[in-house]
């Protein structure tokens, strides 16, 4: 096929994609959004925004380091939880495969509160640890929050990766073994990268989750958006317009993770995917 068929091709099954979004149905769905977006803005009241905007970008600030830290930490724990279920010996293969059972069995603010609520009741009475440099941390709710959504995101994201390490084909890996190449080489160059790259789209709906996961430590005291937003219906006495405006910026945080993602899964080569 030459190239311009190739680009007459393309036009034809895009052009039906772009008439359809103007079809009667969806031009309906459009103008009731607009709106309903109309009536928020106009009869809504909105005034209490510049007064509160210092608190929503630090409550948003913490969010987002919250969504970040656990996503990281808990991306590298899941290494290992899924690589060793792959190649691990038993014993390691079955306590990382009860791990994840335990971990996505149970209720997420379960284990948030049984770390707070629990093992944060039980460091105060040991006077070794009241006296050490980690009771600064350890009297804080944040590191419990971090502590919780760190190891949900291990779980989810080690059975994620054990997928992925076990659907790289064989043929790769005993290939770069014929070429030479050490177990830690072909593990670095080839087999990491292809299950990263295969375990991306869901990696994307696992950090989505996880920033929807996020407004369960305000639950202890950790003051994020979610929690900001609570106290904003406590002094103005409004309910709709600060669970509206909460709302919306969750999905623009959403859009940008997945914007985010979708960039980074076009930029690596998906030849041989």
């Amino acid at each position: 096929m030459s190239e311009g068929s190739t680009i007459d091709a393309m036009a034809l099954t895009e052009l039906p994609n772009r008439q359809s979004f103007f079809k009667p149905h969806r031009i309906a769905l459009m103008a009731i959004a607009a709106i309903m977006v109309f009536c928020v803005v106009w009869f809504m009241r909105w005034d209490w925004v510049p007064e509160y905007g210092g608190r929503l970008l630090s409550g948003v600030g913490v969010t987002l380091l919250m969504l970040f830290s656990t996503c990281i930490l808990g991306f590298l724990f899941a290494l290992p939880i899924g690589l060793v279920q792959v190649t691990g010996p038993w014993p390691l293969k079955m306590l990382a495969k009860g791990f994840c059972t335990i971990i996505r069995g149970t209720p997420l603010l379960l284990q948030l509160w049984l770390l707070y609520y629990g093992l944060g009741s039980l460091f105060p009475q040991f006077p070794a640890i009241r006296d050490s440099f980690l009771w600064p941390y350890l009297r804080e709710a944040w590191p419990y929050g971090l502590a919780a959504l760190t190891i949900s995101f291990a779980a989810y994201e080690g059975e994620v990766m054990r997928g992925a390490f076990a659907g790289v084909p064989a043929g790769e890996l005993e290939a770069a073994r014929a070429y030479g190449m050490s177990r830690w080489k072909v593990f670095r160059r080839i087999w990491l990268p292809r299950a990263i790259h295969r375990a991306l789209p869901t990696l994307n709906g696992e950090t989505v989750l996880q920033l929807k996961s996020t407004p369960l430590v305000a639950t202890i005291t950790v003051i994020d958006v979610y929690a900001v937003i609570s106290k904003i219906r406590q002094m103005t006495y409004l309910t709709y317009e600060p669970l509206l405006l909460l709302a919306l910026i969750y999905l623009c945080l959403t859009a940008i993770l997945v914007v985010g993602f979708r960039y980074l899964e076009n930029k690596i080569p998906t030849r041989g995917a």
